[in-house]
């Protein structure tokens, strides 16, 4: 990725909390949402509350963070994050309104380096859907992904019995490499999405 940022969990942080400024978060949410521990996660945006990048209010007995936007670096900081860390959040968001979808995955050379797999800078982001959706409606959610990055989004569709059976070849590829799984839904009841980061499996 991008060897800039003092860890990922730095840099996943900033990237939700500056790729939506209007949004405020507990520490909590924040720790969640990225998936790291709350100690963790209070060193980090302490760090970042310090050198002026985040906004903190209190309400009631919570603290409310967000990015400062008025910061002089907030601009050119947010474009880095976004190009490097941001994929999968755009890509969660773009790709989450599609119909009879189960999971939505990044593969390839964006989820090897992003796992920390060493490498050369990707050129486009892989996204794998998984379900009977629309391809019309997936191709236009992978246009308005690249938009936002500037670079190519290549989108595959597969049925969840090809994702769950693993006689597919580039199933089989894809759950031996690094993955991350950007939303996944309850078949039954459409479930809001999750964004989760998962490892080879």
């Amino acid at each position: 990725m991008m060897p800039v940022f003092r860890s990922r969990h730095q840099a996943d942080l900033l990237t939700l909390l500056l790729l939506h400024p209007d949004e405020e978060y507990t520490l909590t949410e924040l720790a969640d949402r990225v998936g790291v521990p709350l100690t963790t996660a209070h060193r980090e945006l302490a760090r970042l509350a310090g050198a002026g990048l985040l906004a903190e209010r209190s309400l009631g007995r919570s603290r409310l963070l967000r990015a400062n936007s008025s910061h002089r670096a907030f601009g050119p900081l947010s474009h880095l994050l976004l190009i490097t860390f941001g994929p999968h959040l755009v890509v969660a968001e773009e790709f989450a309104e599609l119909p009879r979808v189960t999971r939505v995955l990044i593969y390839g050379s964006w989820a090897a380096r992003y796992q920390g797999v060493a490498g050369g800078e990707p050129g486009d982001v892989d996204v794998l859907v998984v379900g009977s959706p629309d391809r019309a409606e997936v191709y236009a959610a992978a246009e308005r992904a690249e938009t936002r990055l500037g670079v190519t989004v290549n989108p595959t569709v597969r049925s969840t019995a090809r994702w769950e059976m693993r006689d597919d070849s580039l199933v089989q590829s894809i759950r031996a490499n690094p993955i991350v799984v950007v939303s996944e839904f309850d078949e039954a009841s459409a479930t809001a999405p999750t964004v989760d980061t998962v490892m080879p499996r």
